[in-house]
């Protein structure tokens, strides 16, 4: 398994113009949440031009499919018919796993968590797309597995210490 490196990931998607948003742990962490993560989770757009450039991302990555039998991954038909059919594939790459969501617990997929999403820039002109912290909240309640269940508390301290400091002053 590789070190994860978010920044080359972005890089690539970036550079082959995927529309997509960061969610999951990644995401709660660019919003300043202390929780680790071993993975990039990502929501990206589902129609056929992204799709393509999905796959081109992903083979520049050397993705394979990620299963607990096969650590090193599985190679797969990586092109838009592939991903057309997917809800979800777990992959991993030479820059770390990446988990690809179609439609996260909880929401509609890409077009209603791009609506609150928040463009970040990150250095060497580098950025992403996060969902908004509600909406990583609102996904994490939905799957309600025992790891989003054991990051809810955080993530909410989290979103309630940022609209503190959004408040204006009285």
């Amino acid at each position: 398994m590789a070190v994860l490196q978010p920044r080359e990931v972005f890089r690539v998607l970036g550079a082959h113009g995927v529309k997509y948003v960061v969610i999951g742990n990644l995401g709660g962490t660019l919003y300043g949440s202390p929780l680790v993560t071993n993975d990039i989770d990502v929501c990206p757009s589902k129609d056929d031009q992204n799709l393509a450039a999905l796959a081109g991302a992903l083979l520049q990555m050397d993705a394979r499919i990620r299963t607990p039998d096969a650590p090193d991954g599985i190679p797969f038909a990586c092109d838009a018919t592939f991903l057309r059919q997917m809800q979800m594939v777990n992959l991993t790459t030479r820059f770390g796993d990446v988990d690809v969501s179609f439609q996260p617990s909880g929401t509609r997929g890409y077009d209603d968590l791009r609506l609150r999403a928040v463009r970040i820039d990150l250095q060497d002109g580098i950025s992403t797309s996060i969902a908004s912290l509600e909406d990583i909240i609102r996904s994490k309640e939905a799957a309600n597995r025992e790891k989003d269940r054991l990051a809810l508390p955080t993530l909410r301290l989290l979103l309630q210490k940022i609209r503190e400091r959004e408040r204006p002053p009285r």
